[in-house]
């Protein structure tokens, strides 16, 4: 079955007849997975209305540019950070032709130019405006912009011409967008990632952790199978579930996370360090719960838990590592100093003290540091940069 599992896509539906067949490919969208926010032109609500997609989605539809409720917020750029896919379904040749000249004069065209997700148009016109070479032009120009193309068909049209022109059926569509997720940049490797908090007892029913919800690890798990990757995910204590064609290792304390981890990198080809592992625990771990008594103070003694990517980055064979590096302050200078004090490939820094992007944060803004630089990844999805750090990771694999 065809998956988009935890996919953000965002349904642009213009104004053409073909309208129609977007209330039904919102929900193939959602049945392959996929959470749908939906954006319709003036053009489009003349064919169907935004109470029928937003009784579909689930979510309310945007329609404005200029609505000072949204704008307040940045309303079309929220919505271009959002989207793991901008798919515009019916793609008129008006939109098609606006789209390629970069125009951004409705809030459509202004979440495209703002975007730094795939996107992609399923074209429905006439035969005649198919075949016009202004629109093969502009389909042209979009397509070294690396915007896809899905379709048409040929067939009867509305206006009773037959030719190239029909907009695909809905589950084509959940299909070629389901393609785009799949690379295969990562086919025949094991990947190993690490992800959550980890839980160090104090008592039977207390312990030390932190904040970390474990999303970016998970989001990275799931680009890494979408690459083709075995992938198998050592998590701490989370809310979520296991990615699809993942193996999830779960485990609660640093020292649990140490030894499985250990032993899942047998053989792997790369390991992340994504996992907010607590430097400490406990030096013992009361039998029965503790009881306050009169003392206003609590002294506990910890010791150091292992230093589970320093023990990856030492092993021979050594796979690629990538540690990360959540700091509050000096972000550079100490992703520096873990990249070569634990001999890493590469650490992956980011601004805790930003709320934006912190701790149980749905975007993520970081800093990849090398031996031979640094290069910044702007705010977006904490699933478009985990298939964009994917990406580039499997890139390192292949040229070492």
């Amino acid at each position: 079955m065809t998956s988009l599992a935890n996919k953000q896509i965002l349904l642009g539906v213009t104004g053409g007849i073909a309208a129609y067949k977007s209330a039904d490919l919102v929900r193939r969208l959602q049945d392959a997975g996929a959470s749908v926010q939906v954006v319709m032109t003036p053009a489009a609500q003349e064919f169907i209305t935004p109470l029928t997609m937003q009784a579909l989605s689930g979510n309310p539809v945007h329609t404005q540019l200029l609505d000072p409720e949204a704008e307040a917020g940045m309303g079309h750029i929220q919505l271009a950070r959002w989207a793991d896919l901008v798919l515009i379904a019916p793609a008129t040749a008006d939109f098609i032709a606006r789209l390629s000249q970069g125009m951004g004069n409705d809030l459509l065209t202004s979440i495209c130019l703002a975007t730094a997700a795939p996107i992609a148009i399923a074209p429905a016109m006439n035969q005649g405006m198919w075949h016009n070479q202004a629109t093969q032009t502009n389909l042209e120009t979009l397509s070294k912009r690396k915007v896809s193309v899905f379709g048409p068909a040929d067939g009867i049209q509305a206006c009773g011409d037959i030719g190239a022109g029909r907009m695909l059926e809905p589950l084509q569509l959940v299909d070629a967008a389901a393609s785009l997720f799949a690379s295969g940049s990562l086919a025949g490797k094991k990947v190993v990632i690490t992800a959550g908090p980890t839980r160090e007892a104090l008592d039977p029913v207390r312990y030390l952790s932190n904040y970390s919800s474990g999303k970016m690890g998970y989001a990275l798990a799931q680009a890494a199978a979408e690459a083709g990757a075995e992938t198998i995910l050592i998590s701490g204590p989370t809310q979520l579930p296991a990615p699809a064609r993942v193996k999830r290792i779960e485990v609660i304390s640093a020292e649990e996370m140490h030894r499985a981890s250990l032993h899942a990198a047998q053989g792997c080809d790369l390991f992340i360090a994504a996992a907010a592992v607590a430097d400490y625990r406990p030096a013992q771990i009361a039998a029965q719960k503790m009881k306050k008594d009169n003392s206003d103070t609590l002294t506990l003694a910890l010791v150091k838990n292992p230093d589970i990517v320093a023990s990856i980055a030492s092993l021979n064979p050594k796979p690629f590592t990538v540690g990360f590096a959540a700091e509050s302050e000096n972000l550079l200078e100490y992703a520096r100093v873990k990249l070569a004090r634990k001999n890493l490939d590469m650490v992956v820094a980011n601004n805790i003290s930003d709320s934006t992007i912190g701790f149980n944060s749905d975007d993520n803004a970081v800093t990849l540091v090398e031996q031979n630089g640094a290069t910044d990844i702007s705010q977006r999805s904490k699933q478009q940069l985990a298939r964009e750090l994917i990406a580039l990771f499997a890139q390192k694999i292949t040229v070492q």
